[in-house]
């Protein structure tokens, strides 16, 4: 790495301050571990090889329908936001790679590639936009963009999705993320077959120009801005989707993007089990999809959707490699602060995950003891892995506390002086 954000001095000086009570907190916990045969080592080298993916997106603050409060120093353009994202991966160690949004992100693929490579970052699922008009484009998606009732408004959303495939093929992307706000607001307004026909159809066309080593991802989503009937709603709509298009088409969970009290983990074991869950978006949620920081509201919940990957890793479940990277939107916070503890939240839960008896569990499942499977769930979820992810980043060359560490190298208010501010008022979500 070429372009170190925040001097390695600062992160070194925070570090030592903590490093004797993380070395005895480190070895208390093995010593625990131990006890139920658990080797914390292994534990801790599987958290260091766990990655989730940055959006581009996520680095400058939020907003509603109603309003946004610009942060201090936000990122101008990409090449900010991949600034942004390389203080993120320097503390957390735990995010070597961001995904764009074009055309949001646009830009020569060369400059992209140079700056991403001094950052020592790398570019996961490339995320197309017709859910919002460019200012250039002759069409506007006001009423539908893959599934509009115009061909040539069709076509347009179709190529800009090939141009996504084009500029992440020469950034090493492996994957396109398509989100669409299709659908309708009022009873009567379409016609939800021949509507669904025409997505599937378009759909097919992006399809057809994927190189033959990438994965598509279609992701579901309840309502917004279609509140009354959205073309891409839930998982089995997701699911007919990838079965319909091909082996390179999978289902991508976003967990905000589900109704209150939906069951998600068991949506991911029935993916999982029908080999179509292509990965996560990563966030959570209250009422619907409130994108908040990972872990924020239900933890236990994101600990159970890990229980089911470990399960199918522990099952040996055949081309099992799911995507993972975070969605969120920041209205309150320093974005980089939510996205460096939204992806400790996420290593947390991976590795609570990586602590469940197995064989333990599996024998209470067949007893039909209910009590006690739940129980072996509730104790590894209890369990304080904190002194495994800060080991992790550790020996990676982290931050013991990444976010206290960010705070003392005063990297945001370096930014705020370099970047102009931003006044504005509008709604939406960057």
């Amino acid at each position: 790495m070429s372009e170190i954000r925040i001097p390695v001095d600062i992160v070194a000086a925070d570090n030592d301050k903590r490093e004797a009570a993380h070395r005895s907190d480190f070895q208390a916990l093995g010593e625990k571990l131990a006890r139920s045969s658990i080797d914390i080592e292994s534990v801790t080298a599987k958290v260091a090889d766990f990655f989730v993916a940055v959006p581009s997106w996520g680095v400058g603050t939020g907003g509603t329908r109603f309003a946004r409060f610009p942060g201090q120093g936000e990122p101008r353009h990409i090449f900010d936001k991949l600034d942004d994202c390389g203080v993120i991966q320097q503390l957390t160690r735990a995010t070597p790679t961001v995904s764009l949004h074009i055309p949001w992100d646009k830009a020569d693929p060369k400059e992209l590639k140079a700056k991403a490579d001094a950052l020592g970052l790398g570019f996961d699922a490339m995320n197309s936009n017709t859910f919002s008009d460019s200012a250039d484009q002759p069409h506007s998606y006001k009423y539908g963009s893959l599934s509009h009732v115009d061909a040539a408004t069709r076509r347009q959303a179709v190529e800009h999705n090939i141009e996504c495939i084009e500029l992440g093929a020469a950034l090493g992307s492996k994957a396109l993320t398509v989100w669409i706000g299709d659908g309708s607001n009022f009873p009567g307004q379409s016609n939800f077959t021949r509507q669904f026909e025409r997505y599937l159809d378009a759909m097919r066309e992006i399809y057809k120009a994927l190189p033959h080593d990438w994965r598509l991802f279609s992701e579901h989503k309840m309502y917004e801005p279609a509140f009354y009937s959205t073309v891409v709603q839930d998982w089995g709509t997701n699911y007919l989707i990838a079965q319909t298009l091909g082996e390179k088409a999978y289902c991508l969970v976003d967990l905000g993007h589900h109704g209150p009290n939906t069951n998600i983990e068991m949506i991911v074991a029935r993916l999982i089990q029908f080999g179509k869950l292509g990965g996560f978006h990563f966030n959570d949620s209250k009422y619907g999809d409130d994108d908040l920081d990972a872990g924020s509201v239900e933890p236990y919940r994101l600990f159970l959707v890990f229980n089911e990957l470990v399960d199918a890793e522990h099952r040996g479940v055949k081309d099992f490699h799911p995507a993972h990277m975070i969605d969120q939107s920041h209205n309150v916070t320093d974005p980089i602060e939510s996205l460096i503890s939204s992806a400790n939240e996420i290593r947390r839960a991976y590795a609570q995950a990586l602590l469940v008896d197995r064989t333990e569990l599996e024998g209470y499942q067949n007893g039909n003891d209910a009590l006690m499977a739940s129980e072996t769930l509730k104790r590894a979820y209890r369990t304080d892995v904190e002194p495994i992810l800060a080991e992790a980043r550790l020996r990676a060359g982290g931050a013991i506390d990444p976010v206290a560490t960010y705070r003392a190298s005063g990297y945001r208010f370096r930014v705020a002086a370099e970047r102009p501010a931003v006044k504005g008022g509008s709604g939406g979500i960057v």
